[in-house]
């Protein structure tokens, strides 16, 4: 049974709940689920924001190491007092100063082997915004395991891209990335409107697949080009022989968003 609103819930999400297909059954899905935010830095951060504000219930933030002042520029959950400490504590604090109506809990450690299978299963929805694949790698393990939807969100430079996975309905991180690329995480510039355009539609990507609102990218990569403001769709290919999910069964039905949190 979801849990109901409280008359500050109600007074704070009003705006929202004026929405066609969210309302006030909608916020009462958002409140009922947990997210899990992988790397929570420009990309990561600002989409925990928006999942907070928006009125998530309960937001598990994982991110190690400290904050660096070169971070600034696009970590918008920092401050310049926090240079030197874990950013992931200064987080919690300024999501919980935003909306203190929901449960934020920090992880102070990298994805890893040890720590993925605990944090997916906490969770019901995972936003997928590591720094490096060998994390993006394990969270799209762990999602398919525990089949529980990740939104993919990454950029490099100027261009980024976008897709909701869900296991035994689309492709997996494996399917579209095979072979991973030679990528240096240190090796491109960073500008803080380009991380915060894609963290903005990342977490719209999971309010839809919470809520049933709208029509999330199932099936489909979203491809950005900031420099140009070019947007282009791709339909994913679903590798039947994905060593990742290629052994799922396959559900018959169309790719069509429910709300997550009713399961």
């Amino acid at each position: 049974m979801l849990l109901s609103l409280s008359p500050t819930e109600l007074e704070r999400y009003r705006r929202q709940m004026m929405l066609p297909g969210l309302g006030e059954a909608g916020q009462r899905q958002l409140k009922n689920t947990t997210a899990l935010v992988t790397g929570v830095g420009g990309l990561g951060g600002t989409a925990a924001l928006y999942l907070a504000v928006a009125g998530v219930g309960k937001l598990i933030l994982v991110r190690g190491g400290n904050l660096q002042r070169e971070d600034l520029n696009r970590q918008i959950l920092m401050t310049d007092d926090w240079v030197g400490k874990p950013r992931v504590f200064k987080a919690q604090e300024t999501l919980h100063n935003l909306n203190p109506d929901i449960e934020i809990e920090a992880v102070c450690e990298y994805v890893s082997d040890n720590n993925i299978g605990v944090l997916v299963q906490q969770a019901d929805i995972a936003l997928d915004c590591a720094f490096d694949f060998k994390e993006r790698d394990l969270l799209n393990s762990a999602c398919v395991r525990w089949q529980k939807p990740m939104v993919e969100a990454a950029m490099n430079s100027m261009e980024a891209y976008l897709t909701t996975i869900v296991p035994g309905h689309t492709p997996c991180l494996t399917c579209l990335f095979p072979e991973k690329p030679d990528w240096d995480r240190w090796g491109f510039g960073v500008l803080g409107a380009v991380s915060g355009t894609l963290a903005c539609l990342a977490a719209l990507e999971a309010i839809k697949l919470i809520t049933g609102l709208g029509e999330p990218l199932l099936g489909q990569l979203l491809t950005m080009d900031l420099a140009r403001a070019e947007f282009a769709k791709r339909r994913s290919y679903h590798d039947p022989n994905c060593p990742t999910c290629g052994q799922m069964t396959q559900v018959a039905d169309s790719l069509t968003a429910t709300p997550i949190s009713s399961c």
